[in-house]
């Protein structure tokens, strides 16, 4: 995209976000009301793979629904006040879309109805409990397995095979088909049009994370259309930056006040390869890795929010927590998107993660530090199962120290 085409994107995406602000301040004849407390207290549910729900698929429809509201009741119990609900985990959908087929996650089966709608009753049970439901999309990703012939004969990746591309075992589209940009938003906002949803939301993966030895094999895309670009990095990334300026114009234009949000991989880029990158030495940068240059969708306020994954523990020497935090809080100065930080509850407990993660306070501290930086408006854990099960008391140790009190998600 030319510079003034994108600039003519952003504008389009610009012109009719939500612009209000926080609430306005208790009145001096209230002294005894103060001003509601507003943060971000979110929690993902990941359908991929059955990670988080339904917990297995071929459930019925009443035993999904169950544990879903189960879910939902829990983010209540622990005062959070949002839900980012994974609704299309690999270019299928988990409601009746003319685009794409029935999750195989609901049934066993890809194209099978569960007998019920589970986007729209999200929607419904999540409003009711005063929860905000964030529709979780993933943009490129059609299977984690490699051969076409295992998608029901009616996937459009069957359809069009010359939209995917086998890399690492998976099956994507590629990105740098015009066409193939066109139909993921139309897949993704076909949900916005028909259901109340509070945000579309994107997660880290734009292309896939590197795999030793192979090739994402996009040459003749590249050829195509990457003739005005230095190099085919820099190709790639006006791809994503295509993607999410044209997805932001459109939710606008389709259900204004919806929300656009992504939830990027923590490390923008290291110091060492970049003097604007942060003090880390990560083995991925989201930038030369995934083509997505957050920290540009931050400081353009081409997005309503951004969730950098933090998924390290405090004093991590690759990638510390402390670090990360305030290099991400510079970023989000005085820029219109809204900064919330994504949490790593699942590491809690686990054996094979450093000993600060079998500490039930480490996520705790994570938020203390986080007060420090006003452009910090919330966090995000990773994830329901985690929530639920809470193996060594994380997630309650955050609650007792920090949601003591009710708040609403920012405006």
């Amino acid at each position: 995209m030319g510079r003034l085409s994108r600039r003519a994107f952003a504008l389009a995406a610009l012109s009719t976000l939500t612009t209000a602000s926080g609430s306005a301040s208790a009145s001096a004849a209230t002294p005894r009301h103060p001003r509601a407390v507003r943060e971000m207290r979110g929690v993902w549910i990941a359908s991929v793979a059955n990670r988080d729900w339904p917990s297995k698929s071929g459930l019925t429809a009443k035993e999904q629904k169950a544990e879903l509201v189960a879910h939902l009741d829990r983010a209540v119990a622990d005062r959070l006040n949002a839900v980012f609900l994974q609704v299309r985990p690999t270019a299928d959908a988990l409601w009746p879309s003319p685009y794409e087929p029935w999750s195989q996650y609901l049934t066993g089966t890809q194209g099978k109805s569960p007998g019920w709608n589970p986007l729209a009753t999200a929607v419904r049970e999540a409003h009711k409990r005063g929860l905000e439901l964030h529709a979780w999309f993933n943009p490129y990703r059609i299977s984690n397995q490699s051969d076409p012939a295992k998608l029901v004969a009616s996937h459009p990746a069957r359809q069009h095979p010359e939209w995917v591309v086998t890399y690492g075992g998976k099956l994507y589209y590629n990105p740098g088909m015009p066409e193939v940009r066109a139909f993921v938003q139309d897949a993704i906002l076909d949900a916005v049009e028909r259901y109340a949803v509070d945000a579309v939301h994107f997660d880290d993966y734009f292309y896939p994370y590197p795999v030793a030895g192979q090739t994402f094999d996009d040459d003749a895309a590249y050829d195509q259309y990457g003739g005005g670009f230095a190099g085919r990095a820099d190709w790639r990334r006006d791809n994503i930056d295509k993607l999410v300026l044209e997805t932001a114009a459109r939710i606008q234009e389709i259900r204004p006040g919806t929300r656009f949000g992504i939830s990027p991989f923590g490390v923008w880029r290291n110091a060492a390869t970049d003097p604007l990158g942060s003090s880390t030495r990560a083995g991925v940068q989201s930038y030369d890795d995934n083509y997505a240059d957050t920290r540009k969708w931050v400081q353009e306020g081409w997005i309503d929010y951004l969730v950098p994954q933090l998924y390290w523990n405090v004093g991590f020497a690759a990638a510390d927590y402390a670090k990360l935090l305030p290099w991400w809080a510079e970023v989000a100065r005085g820029s219109r998107t809204k900064l919330y930080l994504g949490e790593a509850l699942y590491k809690a407990g686990d054996p094979a993660q450093p000993a600060a993660w079998q500490d039930p306070a480490e996520l705790s501290r994570h938020l203390t530090l986080a007060k420090d930086h006003p452009e910090v408006r919330g966090h995000v854990f990773f994830a329901a199962k985690e929530v639920a099960a809470d193996p060594i008391g994380a997630m309650a140790r955050v609650v007792a120290d920090h949601y003591q009190q009710p708040a609403r998600p920012p405006r």
